[in-house]
């Protein structure tokens, strides 16, 4: 199929080449277009240097993938946008978006006869080989429509229709508070084998190489610490600042509206705060970990 990748980020980079890689007509539009025409060059896709040029190279019914940073990036390009659009033509929403701003922003785009889908993806920087984890929202008439692309996007059997629009989203904020917390446990964990009176002796990435050959505390994460720790054994490279990116947050807030008992996610949020007025090993151990999987920055000593 044809569609647009609005965005060519970290995420929306690798996404587009993967759909373009699979068989898929992409045309690229991005903020600064070098990237576009980069990306249109390595992968003999198409480029657009105004959102009326990408409106304009879409057969219908159009779809648009926007891959933005959320909030007020997102609203402006839809309304952008929004205004070369007819009746019937798709927009997807697949950054880290709240859900309330999904559910919003269907409701003002039926307005117009215009469809939406939110979808929530994880996979990082891997997910170009690796394939997506993607988790969508919105009416069943649109999933079906774009589903060969997400099927190209995600890896095997990594794609679902949560549900009405808002619900993709939704279950990527709460996967994204359950990850705070597995990596503050990794992080406390391998903290305490630093501290050890062991710790000298031991050899921190062999054992989460161990602890991956049938521990049940195996996981892709721990695979990246064992990686990070290969690069850089002490972690003395990175400063032990992490930042959040704004769903452990919204799950906090979502588990005060709810009344549901969520401790471990809300330390491990406030851990990360405190993060950024000390350099402990395990908030290094969760630096590193966010550089491997999704390429995030880390802040030198």
């Amino acid at each position: 199929m044809k569609l647009a990748m609005i965005g060519l980020g970290r995420m929306g980079m690798n996404m587009a080449r993967r759909l373009a890689r699979r068989g898929h007509a992409v045309v690229a539009y991005n903020r600064t277009p070098e990237k576009a025409r980069q990306f249109a060059e390595e992968e003999s896709a198409e480029a657009a240097e105004t959102l009326e040029e990408l409106a304009a190279m879409l057969p219908p019914p159009r779809v648009a993938w926007l891959m933005l940073p959320a909030g007020t990036v997102v609203d402006r390009h839809i309304d952008a946008f929004a205004g070369l659009l007819v009746p019937g033509d798709i927009v997807i929403d697949g950054g880290n978006t709240f859900y309330k701003d999904d559910i919003r922003r269907a409701k003002e785009l039926a307005a117009k006869g215009i469809r939406y889908m939110d979808a929530g993806v994880s996979g990082g920087i891997w997910g170009l080989t690796e394939g997506y984890c993607i988790m969508t929202g919105g009416e069943d008439e649109v999933f079906r429509t774009v589903e060969p692309a997400i099927k190209s996007l995600a890896a095997e059997g990594g794609y679902l229709h949560c549900g009405p629009v808002g619900s993709g989203h939704f279950v990527k904020m709460i996967h994204n508070g359950i990850e705070y917390g597995m990596m503050q446990a990794y992080g406390e964990g391998f903290a305490l084998l630093a501290a050890s009176r062991f710790g000298k002796d031991l050899d921190l990435k062999r054992i989460a190489a161990l602890w991956n050959r049938g521990s049940v505390v195996r996981s892709w994460l721990l695979e990246l610490l064992e990686r990070a720790l290969e690069d850089d054994p002490g972690l003395k490279g990175i400063k032990g600042y992490v930042d959040d990116s704004g769903e452990g947050r919204w799950t906090v807030n979502e588990a005060i509206d709810l009344g549901v008992a969520a401790p471990v996610i809300t330390a491990s949020l406030f851990a990360r705060f405190s993060s950024r007025d000390s350099n402990q090993f395990s908030d290094r151990v969760l630096a590193a970990l966010r550089k491997q999987f999704g390429g995030h920055a880390v802040k030198k000593p």
